[in-house]
């Protein structure tokens, strides 16, 4: 991973202390702003007086924030799971081994207490840049370089580089790329959501009606609301958007140009011009004013902001098991192991949640795929790379008071020694989450 490169941050912070100290005064002069400077660590973001340059700070801020708040989240989960499966090393270093040896015993106990190991239904969460916080920074940063600033909140659209979700103002392009909604349709794509089978079909997901075979969970009438292995009859409950052959209820995907692809319908791809919804990827907010100078200065630091800010919603964990002869008639091990499985399912959720928020904001991928190019903590990287370059002589200095300077150099110091360190330090986590994943994925 390049951003780990610790090589790479010590230069900038040389050519830091080369390109601006040489600039900066100490002390300050009537016209300066005087007073104790702002630190990262400290919390006080405001440390140059510019909204452009100061939501650089904020954005590294936020996001070094997170990354340490998804270690210590799963390091904690890791060790809540640890001592229910008996594995009482409190202060042992939660790392790739100790994260093996706990998936092993987790996996040992589901193969002793069940037959045919955990039957999963899993949707996994979905990331996109915060745009309402781009949008923000955008209209705050216009505002503090007095431009005439008005936005309307419901009104606002983006530049989406990744996957549109909402309304797209030009041409949306994709695969199955637009999203129909209604309360029931005939599909003709794939279905999100629930289908309303009209025979009897196999279900990647939870069914709630007649299964033929095995089903994971089962009312006290009999009939399915769980993982069926066999053919579902009744409602199928999808995992992920598939064909369904029935009634869709929730969201239908369909090519652009499909006959179900109406003019309300929303976009769920790729948008050449401007986006309305939500946004996986980098989101360029617009302009909160008819003319102004600091635009592009702004929309760099409120992007960077949106993007560090990225969100994640929670996913989709149902679990379905069927335990096997030998804990058959015991009570006291059944009960033991449900609770087992359900400290697991919370847990779990958790820690999976975390990764793919710590995956977007590292690797830039979201289910796999990159749509964050360059990665937010890359990016993030990369400006700061790009300030240090210009030196007190760029467009982002413009305007700070000389006594500003002299607080602006050690907080760039910090700020690259955190993204570093944050690159540094996430490798070790984004592997151990990925090995405790293999739980659910059977990896």
């Amino acid at each position: 991973m390049t951003i780990s490169n610790s090589r790479t941050y010590a230069l900038l912070a040389g050519g830091l202390i080369a390109g601006l100290a040489v600039t900066a005064v100490q002390g300050c002069d009537a016209d300066d702003i005087c007073g104790p400077c702002g630190t990262l660590a400290g919390g006080s973001l405001s440390i140059s007086g510019s909204a452009k340059l100061d939501g650089f700070f904020n954005a590294t801020a936020t996001l070094t924030g997170a990354t340490a708040r998804i270690r210590a989240e799963f390091d904690a989960n890791i060790r809540a799971l640890a001592e229910v499966y008996g594995m009482v090393a409190a202060d042992a270093t939660i790392d790739a081994n100790f994260v093996s040896e706990l998936v092993g015993m987790i996996k040992a106990d589901i193969k002793g207490s069940v037959d045919g190991g955990l039957k999963i239904v899993y949707k996994a969460p979905s990331c996109e840049a915060n745009v309402s916080v781009a949008v923000d920074a955008q209209a705050k940063c216009e505002a503090s370089a007095e431009c005439d600033v008005k936005v309307d909140p419901g009104k606002v659209s983006v530049e989406c580089s990744g996957v549109c979700e909402g309304g797209c103002s030009g041409s949306c392009e994709g695969a199955l790329s637009c999203a129909v909604k209604a309360p029931s349709i005939a599909c003709e794509g794939s279905c999100e959501g629930a289908c309303e089978l009209d025979v009897a079909a196999s279900c990647d997901g939870t069914c709630h009606g007649a299964c033929d075979a095995k089903c994971s969970a089962s009312d006290d009438s009999g009939q399915c609301h769980g993982r069926c292995e066999g053919n579902c009859e009744g409602t199928c409950e999808f995992a992920a958007a598939a064909k369904c052959e029935g009634k869709c209820s929730g969201t239908c995907l369909v090519e652009q140009g499909s006959a179900s692809c109406t003019a309300e319908a929303e976009c769920r791809g790729s948008c050449d011009a401007k986006c309305s919804g939500g946004c996986k990827g980098e989101a360029t907010p617009p302009s909160a004013s008819a003319n102004c100078e600091a635009t592009a200065d702004c929309q760099a630091s409120a992007s960077a902001q949106g993007n560090a800010s990225l969100e994640c919603t929670p996913p989709s964990l149902e679990i379905g098991f069927e335990f096997n002869a030998k804990l058959q008639g015991d009570v006291s091990a059944q009960a033991a192991f449900v609770a087992r499985i359900g400290e697991l399912k919370v847990r779990g959720a958790a820690i999976l949640q975390g990764a793919a928020k710590l995956e977007a904001l590292v690797n830039g991928k979201i289910d796999g795929e990159v749509v964050f190019n360059p990665a937010p903590l890359v990016s993030l990287t990369a400006s700061m790379q790009g300030i240090v370059s210009a030196g007190v002589s760029g467009d982002l200095f413009a305007g700070i008071p000389k006594g500003r300077i002299a607080c602006v150099i050690p907080a760039m110091q910090e700020a690259i020694a955190a993204l570093g360190k944050a690159g540094g330090e996430v490798g070790g986590t984004i592997q151990a989450q990925a090995m405790f994943a293999t739980v659910f994925t059977g990896g």
